[in-house]
C-alpha cells in the first residue's frame, strides 16, 4: 500500500490499520496530509491519514475497520464550508473522487426527468450536464462551490431555494458499512442539515428535475453568477455564508452590517466590506484568526440586537 508523507512518525494506529486494510485498500493513504489545500478557507494543519475509497465495496470495507480499531473518521467534501483547526485533525479524512462523481439519467418523461448522481461530483459540474440538457431546477446552485454529497449533507441553497427541493431520494452508508436508499419523505431536512445522525454518509442523490429550455437556463445561470459576483467577495478565500441566518426579518449579514463590523480584522481573517456574512481569507489567516473573528462578531451582534448567530460553517478539530 503506497504511502506518502511519512517522514513524521505515524500514529499509534497506524500498524493495525495498515494490516486490517492490507486486502482491500487499494487506493494508498497520505500521511499527515496538511489540509489547507483542501478547503477554499485555505487554512488547516495536517490531517493523520486521507484515503480515497475506489467503490462502495472499499468504503463499506474501510468505515468498519476504523469502527474496529476505534480511530475516528469523518467524510471530507470539497471544503467549502468548513474551518479546520491549524493542529489538524486526529484520524482517517475520507475523501470521495472521481470514483465516486457519476451522473446517470435514470428516468424521463413527458416533462421531468430523474438523474441519480454521486457524492463526489462537484456540483458545478451537475448544474452545467443538467443545463445543457434543458433540466430546470438547479440554477440556483450556479457558482456555489463544493460536492453534491456536501450540498445534500448541507441542504445547500440560494436565492430561496434549496437541494431538498429537488430531491426524491438520498443513498446512505451508516457508520457500520450498511447501505440503503431512503425517500426524501423519510428523511429529515432542515435549514442547512439533512437531519441524518452523525456518521451517516451521503453516496448519492436521486433528483427530480423539470424539462426547460437549455439556452434559457443557461442565461439563468449566468445571472446567478453574475449576482454572485457583485454581491458576494471574489479572489479571497472563503468558506461561504459564515453564518445561518436567523428566524426574523433580518438576515445575518445585515445584522454584522448594521453592528458596523464590515472590515473588521483579527490577523489575517476579516469581515468581507463587500459582504458582511463573508469571513475571508486577506492571505495569512489561521483557523485561530477565524475563530477569533467569528467569537468578536457573535458578542457584538448579541450585545446590539440580542441575537446569538450560530455557524453555517461546519468547526472541526477544534478543543
Amino acid at each position: 500500500m503506497p504511502v506518502s508523507g511519512a517522514a513524521r512518525r505515524l500514529p499509534p494506529w497506524a500498524a493495525a490499520f495498515q494490516e486490517a486494510t492490507a486486502g482491500f485498500l487499494r487506493g494508498g493513504v497520505r500521511w499527515h496530509a496538511p489540509m489547507d489545500g483542501y478547503t477554499t478557507f485555505k487554512v488547516g494543519g495536517p490531517a493523520e491519514a486521507i484515503v480515497l475509497p475506489r467503490d462502495r465495496h472499499e468504503l463499506a470495507l474501510l468505515v468498519q475497520t476504523l469502527a474496529a480499531i476505534k480511530v475516528p473518521w469523518l467524510v471530507l467534501g470539497r471544503g467549502s464550508n468548513v474551518v479546520i483547526a491549524d493542529e489538524g485533525l486526529p484520524g482517517v479524512v475520507i475523501l470521495f473522487g472521481r470514483d465516486f462523481a457519476k451522473i446517470e439519467l435514470l428516468a424521463e418523461e413527458a416533462e421531468s426527468a430523474v438523474v441519480r448522481v454521486e457524492a463526489g461530483c462537484a456540483l458545478a459540474r451537475l448544474v452545467g450536464w443538467a443545463v445543457k440538457r434543458g433540466l430546470a431546477g438547479l440554477e440556483f446552485a450556479a457558482g456555489i462551490p463544493g460536492s453534491v454529497g456536501g450540498a445534500i449533507v448541507m441542504n445547500a441553497g440560494a436565492w430561496k431555494k434549496e437541494m431538498k427541493d429537488l430531491l426524491v431520494g438520498v443513498t446512505v452508508m451508516d457508520g457500520q458499512g450498511a447501505i440503503m436508499t431512503r425517500r426524501l419523505e423519510e428523511m429529515h431536512f432542515a435549514y442547512r442539515s439533512w437531519g441524518e445522525p452523525r456518521g451517516t454518509i451521503a453516496l448519492e442523490g436521486f433528483f427530480r428535475l423539470q424539462k426547460g429550455d437549455p439556452l434559457a437556463l443557461k442565461t439563468i445561470c449566468g445571472e446567478h453568477r453574475q449576482r454572485r459576483k457583485v454581491l458576494q467577495p471574489q479572489h479571497m478565500a472563503s468558506g461561504g455564508s459564515f453564518f445561518k441566518n436567523p428566524a426574523g426579518q433580518k438576515t445575518a449579514g445585515q445584522l454584522i452590517d448594521a453592528a458596523g463590523l464590515k472590515g473588521r480584522a483579527v490577523g489575517g481573517a476579516m469581515v468581507s466590506p463587500v459582504h458582511a456574512n463573508f469571513i475571508v481569507n486577506t492571505g495569512t489567516a489561521t483557523a485561530r484568526d477565524i475563530m477569533e473573528l467569528m467569537r468578536m462578531v457573535q458578542q457584538v451582534v448579541l450585545e446590539k440586537f440580542g441575537i446569538a448567530l450560530e455557524p453555517e460553517v461546519k468547526i472541526l478539530g477544534m478543543k
